[in-house]
């Protein structure tokens, strides 16, 4: 447990009105503040009915009072809640109440996160637990809430800790020998030390793709619609979300802003957003700006979906009309992030026995060489529209099955599942090498353990906690 720190007081519960809302004290001593607002002593971990009581006496409010003898409770430390009717005003007379009790103690207002990180202090969470309560309030989905609950559980951390434990024990052996080099042993070979080396390396790519998965489950994917006016990116919006929410009409450049809606498919939130037409002609001001927060927002997208229109994609050969949008979209795009070409309004193509819009035909095509793979659908009819919700998540990488021990990870775990999984691998090169450098591999496993550590939180900076912590709301 950290050195005693000044109690701090706040509002646990959301802004507003409420059934019921609950001011949270925590400290090295709060049982003062308990007996100050209840008028008696509070037996531990017991819920207790009575009046919360103003410094005259007077009663301020009827409700439960809760108090966890340090340190068995959330944060390590003394812990009084207090439930009452939530109201906003009789939550400040309740918080300022106990500001009031506790003035002689040296309680203060809470900041935000700061029960959680006295909790990660205290050693009550690590540090991918303390940030899982953050991602599980905020979570957008089920999927992601429950991928949140068990990394809460310590699911992930358990995962970093086995991890750890291999790379540690790799370590004890590699340095024992560097410590007695007049062994002539070929240590390598003796240890098996490229086979503990394997093991660990598979179990980190299996660890590193879980949280890929987990990181989908929370950030989600911003999806963004672009191509010509007036090939069906608002109906496709319309089409995806179930609901007509962009304005549809035959004017080419209807839309002339960006249209934002958040769906879910498999659990993962999809952030999509359509875009004004992409042309180079018009003489509308508005028009032109809002083309050029098309390309803004390409240059943020994780997936761009190019739509042409299905009659002139055939009629041209399969290939767009304007088909330079797919080399300028390629050369916006941030790196690594796929363009998905969707040919759009079959239903209105010529009929007249041509195979790519044969009723037998699948709907996707797979595309060979530089291009991008294509999905043929009909947003009005809504043909390939599933098709093409299974291909967005295959394109990121999505596996549908096996995600029940999915845990919520976020972009600075999976920077540092990355770089431990660099230091194996050139841990893997020394091992290779024919004169065997022993001191280099055994500096690429503990550069590999520093960063796995740096997850929980066994080796992490101040302002890394303090970038975490404020992040999170003030009560919690």
């Amino acid at each position: 447990m950290t050195a005693s720190q000044p109690p701090i007081a706040a509002i646990a519960t959301a802004p507003g009105r409420g059934g019921i809302g609950v001011v949270r004290v925590s400290g090295p001593d709060v049982a003062p503040i308990a007996r100050a607002l209840c008028g008696q002593t509070l037996k531990p971990r017991h819920a207790t009915y009575l009046p919360f009581l103003d410094a005259t006496g007077d009663v301020i409010d009827h409700g439960i009072a809760l108090y966890f003898p340090a340190p068995n409770s959330y944060t390590g430390e003394d812990v009084l809640e207090l439930q009452g009717h939530g109201g906003p005003v009789v939550m400040q007379m309740l918080l300022a109440r106990c500001l009031e009790a506790g003035r002689g103690i040296g309680l203060r207002l809470a900041e935000p996160g700061e029960f959680t990180r006295r909790a990660f202090l205290n050693d009550k969470l690590d540090l991918a637990q303390a940030e899982a309560v953050a991602d599980l309030i905020e979570a957008s989905t089920e999927a992601a809430a429950r991928s949140a609950a068990r990394s809460m559980e310590g699911v992930f951390s358990k995962a970093i800790h086995e991890l750890v434990d291999k790379v540690i024990h790799l370590r004890m052996l590699v340095e024992a020998t560097l410590d007695f080099p007049e062994e002539e042993l070929d240590f390598l070979e003796a240890s098996d030390a490229r086979g503990q080396l394997a093991v660990i390396r598979a179990n980190l790519a299996g660890v590193l793709a879980q949280a890929r998965q987990g990181a989908l489950l929370r950030e989600g994917l911003s999806v963004v619609l672009a191509g010509q006016p007036n090939v069906g990116k608002s109906s496709l919006l319309n089409a995806l979300a179930g609901a007509e929410l962009a304005i549809v009409t035959p004017i080419p450049g209807t839309t002339r802003d960006r249209v934002r809606e958040t769906i879910q498919i498999e659990g993962i939130p999809l952030h999509i957003i359509d875009t004004a037409g992409l042309r180079d002609d018009t003489d509308d001001e508005v028009e032109r700006i809002g083309i050029q927060r098309t390309w803004d927002a390409v240059g943020r997208a994780d997936i761009v979906l190019h739509l042409v229109d299905a009659t002139d994609y055939v009629r041209n050969g399969l290939s767009p009309i304007d088909d330079q949008i797919d080399d300028r979209l390629s050369g916006v795009l941030p790196p690594g992030s796929p363009i998905l070409r969707v040919v759009n309004k079959i239903d209105l193509a010529p009929a007249a026995g041509d195979a790519h819009f044969s009723s037998n035909r699948p709907h996707v095509v797979a595309a060979n060489g530089p291009n991008p793979s294509e999905v043929w659908i009909s947003a009005r009819s809504g043909a390939g529209i599933e098709l093409l919700r299974a291909h967005l998540l295959r394109l990121v990488g999505w596996q549908s099955s096996g995600n029940e021990g999915t845990f919520l990870a976020r972009e600075r775990h999976l920077t540092a599942l990355r770089n431990a999984q660099s230091h194996l691998d050139m841990a893997a090169e020394q091992a290779d090498q024919q004169a065997q450098a022993l001191d280099l591999f055994a500096e690429e496993l503990r550069l590999a353990q520093d960063h796995l550590n740096s997850i929980t939180g066994e080796f992490t900076s101040d302002d890394l906690l303090g970038t975490i912590f404020t992040r999170f709301c003030i009560g919690k």
